[in-house]
Parts: structure tokens; C-alpha cells; sequence
């Protein structure tokens, strides 16, 4: 990656960021033996799916508060191909942003560590009338607060 998918924003805490730890299954490659294209925002989810459940943001938290944050956005940049039964793994790191959306940035890397795919989402908040929120939700702004005043890392 030559240039940061998300500006820092002054001011704004450092990136949280979580692990997944995963093995290439031979569903997921092609006849040439590499992971087809098409399985990577799979493993992106995946991150996505940990750091929800281990920060209290995932699909089912939204949810519960009557939010949906559909994927708006989404880059993928191939360098390094992986295969099975490589073990790999997927770091989401969530990008501070005060606004009703989540930015993610994902990157995986296989058993010797080399950065074989990186990319990002963009999650918006939706209400469950499908309107786009302009401002985030009171459980994420709290989220938010404690994030900027040290409380989450």
C-alpha cells in the first residue's frame, strides 16, 4: 500500500484493530490452486465479524439498537497470491470517523507474515426504514467518546 486508505484525522485515537487466524480451505482456490478473487470480502467479514464481537459493534448489536450498517464501499488490492492449505490472517483495523459509517481497513497476511491483500470497507448506518442516518446512534457515540478518551484500545 503506497498511500493510507483513510486519512488521519487530527486529534482522532488510534485505530482499534483485531486478528483472525484462518487456513485456506480448498473450496476457497481455483484450478490454478490460489484463492479465487471472489472469496476475499469473505475473509474481510470475517475480521469484521471478531472485532464486532469483541467491541460490542457487530451486525446483531446494530441490530438490536434498530440500525443496519450495509456495506457501501469496498477495495480490494491483490499483491500476493495465497494457497491451500496456507495459514493466514485477516486484521481488521477500524479508522475513527465521527460520522454514522464505520471504515475499515483489512490486511492479510500468509504464515511468513508478507502482506498478501490489503482493502477497505465503508459501512453506513441505515434505520430500519432503510434512511440513511446522518449522525451516529446514541450507543455509538458513547462508543465513540470512550474510544477517543482512551477507555478502548
Amino acid at each position: 500500500m503506497t498511500r493510507p486508505y483513510f486519512p488521519v484525522q487530527e486529534g482522532a485515537p488510534p485505530p482499534l484493530r483485531v486478528t483472525v487466524e484462518r487456513n485456506v480451505r480448498f473450496e476457497e482456490v481455483d484450478p490454478l490452486n490460489i484463492v479465487w478473487h471472489g472469496r476475499y470480502p469473505s475473509f474481510f467479514e470475517d475480521a469484521r465479524v471478531a472485532f464486532g464481537d469483541r467491541f460490542g459493534l457487530g451486525y446483531l448489536d446494530f441490530y438490536g439498537q434498530g440500525i443496519l450498517t450495509p456495506i457501501k464501499k469496498m477495495h480490494i488490492d491483490y499483491l500476493r497470491p495465497l494457497r491451500f492449505p496456507e495459514p493466514f490472517t485477516v486484521e481488521g483495523i477500524l479508522h475513527w470517523s465521527p460520522a454514522a459509517r464505520l471504515n475499515f481497513e483489512l490486511v492479510i497476511r500468509n504464515a511468513a507474515g508478507e502482506v498478501t491483500t490489503t482493502g477497505y470497507t465503508v459501512q453506513m448506518m441505515l434505520d430500519l426504514k432503510q434512511e440513511i442516518m446522518l449522525i451516529p446512534p446514541p450507543f455509538v457515540q458513547e462508543f465513540l467518546q470512550r474510544w477517543q478518551d482512551g477507555g478502548i484500545s
